[in-house]
């Protein structure tokens, strides 16, 4: 089928054949979300609901048990301070904690030049921490090794 034009698809349009004709025009393929390794504790439950999260927004997710993620953690360059009960790769970025799977797509859009993401901490309300209580506000901080700046706030 040959490619319609700006001003013949509007010409249909006016006539009413346009909703019948994109029923057969090829559609673009949607792009797969990318995979993520995850490395957690074995004995953390909110993980695996955060695992649920990122699988239920469409990512592919590699699920670590490990014992000891300090080594992880300190080779990815996560600071202490913004360490939380996981920490997952992606597309070479670092995703650490209850990060909202919304948040790493737009990072995976933008690029910035960074590490990755980060939610310190465990909040109530985040990702995995659906607790039935109050959420409470949370941020979630874009970090290299010079820099923290707050990605977005929840």
């Amino acid at each position: 089928m040959t490619e319609l034009s700006r001003r013949r698809m509007l010409g249909l349009a006016a006539l009413g054949v346009v909703a019948p004709l994109t029923a057969v025009l090829p559609r673009p393929a949607y792009a797969a979300r990318p995979a993520i390794d995850v490395a957690r504790s074995p004995s953390c439950g909110c993980c695996g609901g955060w695992i649920a999260h990122m699988r239920s927004a469409g990512f592919t997710v590699s699920d670590r048990l490990v014992d000891d993620l300090a080594p992880l953690k300190a080779r990815l360059g996560v600071p202490a301070d913004l360490q939380s009960c996981h920490t997952g790769v992606v597309e070479g970025y670092t995703i650490e904690g209850h990060v909202p799977a919304g948040d790493v797509l737009r990072l995976l859009r933008e690029r910035p030049f960074a590490i990755g993401l980060a939610v310190s901490g465990m909040p109530p309300g985040s990702p995995g921490m659906e607790v039935g209580g109050p959420a409470e506000p949370y941020e979630v901080i874009v970090f290299s090794a010079s820099s923290r700046t707050v990605f977005a706030r929840h």
